[in-house]
């Protein structure tokens, strides 16, 4: 899953980057709100943490602006994202003031971390009905609560960019996936690696799962296309 984070605090996005990140989320950064809109104009969230107090375009606005897009425009990708503001101001007034911006969630700072991560996973959990804590795909199992792998009821030991590729390739079922798409999903924006990159995670996937003996091709090459589970 994509989160963008809109904090224009430098300490404070990376805290959260590197939180998000140990969840196995993928996450942009945007230091303002124009910056913001940009990327909401580019790419699909799932969910997107937006600070109050913003440079260019303040969060209030910004949360405005997209929900008024999506009166007009209800195709647009990122229209009815859940949103979670961020703000050091924690009057009634505030809180009404973001909620009736189209804000589906509202932290004052400073907050307690772990609350803040169990706030953002029900907002997934309310903003994607089709979340599921385990996918199969024959004797593959992942638990997405606690990022576990199994195959054959042996423990899959995988980095976090191998769980999201086999996740995101569970997800997608026979259809074929491009290298530059496993990208998009898998790594953040400022984090975009080469396609080859894409080749060595999967040639590791795969030495990984026959040594638990799954088929050569569990992993399957469509020669100039991509990849999908066998």
């Amino acid at each position: 899953m994509r989160i963008l984070v809109v904090e224009d605090d430098t300490q404070l996005a990376e805290v959260l980057t590197e939180a998000l990140s140990r969840r196995q989320y993928v996450v942009d950064i945007a230091k303002d709100g124009e910056a913001a809109w940009n990327s909401a104009e580019s790419m699909k969230y799932d969910l997107m943490v937006l600070d109050v107090t913003l440079p260019k375009l303040d969060g209030i606005k910004f949360c405005q602006r997209l929900r008024t897009t999506g009166t007009t425009n209800p195709a647009h990708r990122n229209s009815g994202v859940p949103v979670l503001m961020l703000t050091a101001r924690d009057t009634v007034a505030d809180k009404i003031a973001g909620l009736d911006a189209g804000a589906d969630d509202y932290v004052a700072k400073p907050f307690d971390l772990e609350e803040l991560m169990a706030r953002i996973r029900a907002l997934l959990r309310r903003g994607n009905s089709a979340t599921t804590v385990s996918l199969s795909w024959g004797k593959l199992h992942l638990n997405s609560s606690t990022y576990e792998a199994t195959y054959n009821d042996s423990p899959l030991s995988l980095t976090p960019k191998e769980y999201a590729i086999l996740e995101l390739l569970i997800a997608n079922g026979r259809r074929v996936l491009s290298r530059s798409s496993i990208i998009e999903q898998v790594w953040s924006v400022d984090d975009s690696p080469v396609e080859e990159t894409v080749r060595s995670h999967i040639r590791c996937l795969r030495q990984k799962l026959r040594a638990l003996d799954a088929p050569d091709n569990f992993i399957e090459t469509v020669h100039g296309l991509g990849y999908r589970l066998k």
